[in-house]
């Protein structure tokens, strides 16, 4: 019997049914099409094993005067610098108090009250305890003298600490110190309607009690970073912005981020414009300072130069401008000599003009509007960005990208966590690539990449809660949230998921013969695969009516020396499944896999049912 070409379109059709989608590839995870042939994605290992605190939430990634690299992440606990192997906490400090006979004990617990006036600190936030030179209730002063996270709010006059070691006896307000609060910690998710600590931080009901008294949605903690020179400016979104000084490095433990004088203190997004270097706040407030005056749609820039100078007078380029079309500013990019700007509902342009106006103002899309604050990116010149029902890119005209796999995306994303999304580019690869939740998954575990230079799709489940580009680093980096703390990664590296088997996988649409009204009886396969190591898994799903459950043959496991293998299996309908996952039949397989897919050929013939 003759063997015939079985070839599948690039991408995925997640649009259509299995009979529709006939020719195309429907399904897949951690793999990418280069050349129009579906391939293994590059692996990932850990940059460091040091874990640092909280979700990041913001990435940025360049290089000093002097050409050291930098990484800075901002989390929902903590702002670190990351460089040469070494992580430093640069969050920046709320307040600096020294007080009097302040601790309490408890016979045999490491629970300890600390007792300071007005101290306005919430659960979770972090103090830093100082100049306490004895022992206090047998816990020494080193132990003492260190960063504590608060574990409960008494009151506004007493908070909880958990130092580690047990006092050996029962103490009452002794010794003294200094506190350094550091900025209010936030949530590592959002979280809507009644239930399970939708109370904010510092609610007076208890941590972690059912909120019955109405619907309400907290955001998360997230943060917003940008150049500013070598330097860095850091807005703790609807919060501060911080400037971290690059010159001061990461040996000094006093260079944290400080806070930037008469800046903005409530703001949705922030950007510099480059060149003309202005500090833009986006969703900022009318009066400076008083936050109950922030109005999402007011846009106010600082004087060239100077982040300091926010008043507008006839000697500098200070100023601001309201605009419409939408309730709140969500992101802004820089791009094509402006500004594209995005509300929830429509995107804009912002130019600089200079004097007197500074930056002129245009609409350029309506229903087009942005879910988060990282969901839109710059790549040479074209923009693109996840929307509410849809992708959209700008190359100087706004439009909306025909997806094949928006269905899917969007009815399984979890529309409560969109403030997570995150955009990131590979460009080795011509990615765009969108993390995001899937439905009540709380935390990203999923993607979606359009390959620009192919115009295709994929999807695939992996949990980045920020990704960076090549460039300051030879390869792409990204990190993993375990639920307390995150860790760094490097991708493309290898074929493997940190040291172990990495599992990929995709799946075709049905296959036929005739119109599809013969059945076919497919006998013999032969595979064609390109710089394969390992084993790659082969499977058949057959079946004779679309409503029918698939019968699978397989899988076949396939080395670099199998010349064939046969399927014998009968149906209307036949998709194929390829798949590596460390497994060679009989044992796991040490050898890191790697194929990229050329060719599938089969022997098929008409059949009848038996």
């Amino acid at each position: 019997m003759p063997i015939n070409k079985i070839q599948f379109q690039p991408g995925f059709d997640k649009q259509n049914t299995d009979i529709t989608s006939k020719g195309k590839w429907i399904d897949g995870d951690k793999i990418r099409f280069r050349y129009n042939y579906p391939e293994k994605i590059g692996g990932w290992e850990k940059v460091s094993t040091t874990t640092f605190i909280g979700v990041a939430r913001s990435q940025l990634a360049w290089n000093s005067l002097d050409g050291t690299a930098y990484d800075m992440f901002g989390t929902h606990k903590k702002l670190y610098v990351y460089s040469e192997g070494n992580f430093f906490d640069a969050t920046p400090q709320r307040s600096t108090a020294d007080i009097t006979s302040v601790f309490t004990t408890t016979n045999a617990s490491s629970l300890v009250t600390v007792t300071h006036s007005s101290h306005g600190a919430s659960e979770g936030d972090f103090v830093t305890i100082s100049s306490t030179s004895a022992a206090t209730a047998g816990i020494s002063a080193a132990v003492m003298n260190d960063e504590h996270q608060i574990q409960s709010i008494t009151d506004t006059n007493n908070y909880i600490i958990d130092v580690g070691t047990n006092a050996t006896s029962a103490v009452s307000t002794t010794n003294d110190c200094t506190v350094t609060y550091e900025i209010t910690a936030g949530r590592d998710r959002a979280l809507s309607g009644y239930g399970w600590g939708t109370g904010t931080w510092d609610s007076a009901q208890t941590w972690d009690t059912p909120n019955t008294s109405s619907s309400v949605t907290i955001g998360l903690r997230n943060w917003n970073l940008d150049n500013w020179g070598e330097d860095v400016i850091a807005l703790d979104i609807d919060a501060g912005i911080y400037n971290w000084d690059t010159s001061g490095g990461i040996s000094t433990a006093s260079n944290v981020a400080s806070v930037i004088t008469n800046a903005p203190t409530k703001t949705k997004f922030m950007i510099v414009s480059n060149p003309d270097r202005h500090l833009i706040c986006f969703g900022t407030e009318t009066t400076i300072g008083t936050t109950s005056t922030q109005d999402p749609m007011f846009i106010r820039w600082s004087d060239q130069d100077d982040f300091n100078s926010w008043t507008a007078t006839a000697t500098n380029s200070a100023g601001s401008q309201r605009v419409t079309g939408g309730s709140k500013i969500v992101t802004a990019v820089s791009t094509r000599g402006q500004i594209l700007f995005l509300t929830d509902t429509s995107a804009h342009g912002m130019s600089f003009i200079g004097a007197p106006f500074t930056f002129g103002f245009q609409k350029l899309g309506t229903n087009c509007g942005a879910v988060s604050p990282h969901c839109a990116i710059d790549i040479s010149g074209m923009v693109y960005w996840m929307s509410s029902d849809g992708f959209y890119m700008f190359d100087g005209t706004v439009r909306k990208m025909p997806c094949s796999v928006e269905d899917f995306v969007f009815d399984n994303i979890d529309t409560t966590q969109l403030e997570q999304v995150y955009a990131g580019s590979n460009s080795a690869f011509g990615e765009v690539i969108w993390f995001y939740c899937s439905t009540a998954s709380n935390q990203i575990d999923r993607y979606v990449i359009y390959n620009y230079q192919e115009k295709l799709w994929y999807t695939g489940s992996l949990d980045r809660s920020t990704w960076i580009d090549s460039g300051t680093y030879p390869l792409p980096y990204a990190t993993e949230y375990d639920g307390t703390d995150s860790l760094l990664y490097v991708h493309e590296s290898g074929t493997d998921d940190d040291g172990s088997t990495m599992t990929s996988f995709i799946e075709s649409g049905d296959f036929d013969i005739g119109d599809g009204d013969e059945i076919m009886f497919v006998k013999k396969g032969i595979q064609d695969f390109k710089d394969q190591v390992g084993n790659v898994n082969i499977s058949l799903k057959s079946r004779y009516y679309p409503t029918d459950t698939q019968t699978t043959k397989g899988p076949f496991y396939l080395s670099t020396t199998t010349q064939r293998f046969n399927p014998r299996t009968r149906g209307r309908q036949v998709a194929v499944r390829i798949e590596s996952n460390g497994y060679n039949g009989s044992s796991n397989d040490a050898i890191s896999e790697n194929w990229r897919l050329g060719t599938l050929r089969f022997e098929v013939q008409p059949d009848g049912m038996r």
